[in-house]
């Protein structure tokens, strides 16, 4: 089904149910806002989040619609197929879509219409080479890219009205490293973190939100092979990096996660990082931690790996920014290595892999998932690349 025909359904069954329930009266609409079909809940229209998924083999992009009751994904349409072009990272704003085209090394603007659809606008934005993770600031301003092929990051200011993109003065910004991948932005707005997994390593900038400019801080600092997911903790004191093979002796699980103070005092050294004591953490047992996400209650921290053996893995967070495995941590579920991701409700995890997209719920204590109905959710048959989900 297409896009408009999916949505012109939709948009006909609500005003059905809307002139039922005005009808009926009080007593049956109130009825329809949570009904039951056999234990399980089911939303009116209008309870879901807008998830959008990159599809680098079909060269397009994915509409998915959450369930915020029950965490179900449903899949609502997808763009227009445009060869060469590999999406891979994405970064949402407001009414603005924006794309990494890791092939034709260009960022695609899509308008976001009321119902959630997609329409490209304008001709793609060409960037450096092999585009691969966006981030916004928290002003809305800029939009940052890593270009993996060519060691460095872009920045372009973003037009408030239509969303064109123009780099800044200075634009690409190098990293110092062969690879980069994932970028992290702290709350604070004035930092840019950046990993490389082909060198390790993990690269420190301030960000000016007047200018737009990167300013690296001192040399990157080694993380572990494979440096790759980013994460930081609520109060932005530590920075944790997924080093997916590195090796550990003892114990036998392979790869660990660096933990980082990241330096808070104003002057030259600002944004700089120093090790953890006790860093890298690790799990009992497991192999190749590639993301990472923080739980919403802020307490404690996700990785995930490929598989389903010892494949998620949890840990608290201490007062030092030390990490603990949580009870029962690691946990055998179905996993994945291309993203993690908690919704904006905090209630659901999903993790992309291979086969579509893992949904769990967890207990906000110790971070033991629990799958959700009809997960794993199908992107139409083929891999994901990366997903946002809407607020």
């Amino acid at each position: 089904m297409s896009f408009w025909r999916a949505a012109r359904a939709a948009l006909v069954w609500k005003k059905q149910v809307l002139g039922i329930s005005s009808l009926l009266g009080v007593v049956v609409f109130a009825a329809l806002l949570v009904s039951c079909a056999g234990d399980k809940q089911v939303p009116v229209f209008g309870q879901h989040q807008n998830a959008y998924v990159t599809l680098p083999g079909q060269n397009s992009v994915l509409l998915m619609q959450i369930n915020t009751i029950t965490g179900e994904m449903t899949s609502v349409g997808q763009t227009p197929q445009i060869l060469g072009t590999a999406p891979q990272g994405l970064a949402l704003m407001n009414k603005f879509l924006y794309v990494a085209n890791t092939q034709a090394n260009s960022i695609s603007l899509f308008n976001i219409a009321t119902d959630g659809s997609l329409s490209q606008s304008g001709p793609a934005t060409p960037t450096a080479s092999g585009p691969y993770a966006l981030v916004i600031d928290p002003t809305g301003k800029y939009l940052l890219v890593s270009n993996s092929l060519s060691g460095n990051v872009s920045v372009f200011s973003i037009d408030s009205s239509s969303g064109a993109l123009t780099a800044v003065a200075g634009s690409p910004f190098f990293t110092g490293g062969q690879n980069p991948g994932e970028m992290l932005m702290p709350a604070s707005g004035d930092l840019l973190y950046v990993s490389d997994a082909g060198s390790g390593i993990v690269t420190a900038f301030t960000f000016s939100n007047t200018t737009g400019v990167l300013t690296r801080v001192g040399s990157p600092n080694y993380s572990g092979a494979g440096a790759a997911g980013l994460a930081v903790d609520s109060s932005g004191s530590y920075l944790y990096v997924a080093n997916a093979s590195a090796v550990n002796n003892p114990p036998n699980s392979i790869g660990n996660i660096s933990g980082f103070n990241i330096n808070r005092t104003a002057g030259p050294s600002y944004g700089s990082l120093s090790a953890i004591t006790g860093s890298p953490f690790t799990s009992i047992a497991g192999s190749g931690p590639t993301h990472l996400v923080l739980a919403s209650n802020g307490n404690f921290l996700f990785a995930t790996t490929s598989g389903a053996a010892y494949s998620v893995w949890a840990f608290s967070i201490g007062e030092t920014g030390a990490l603990t495995p949580t009870i029962n941590s690691p946990f055998s579920v179905q996993s994945g290595n291309l993203f993690a991701l908690i919704d904006s409700t905090g209630g659901f995890l999903y993790i992309g892999s291979s086969t579509g997209i893992q949904g769990y719920t967890y207990d906000q204590n110790t971070g033991q998932p629990t799958i959700v109905t009809d997960s794993p959710f199908s992107t139409n048959g083929t891999s994901p690349g990366k997903m946002v989900i809407s607020p």
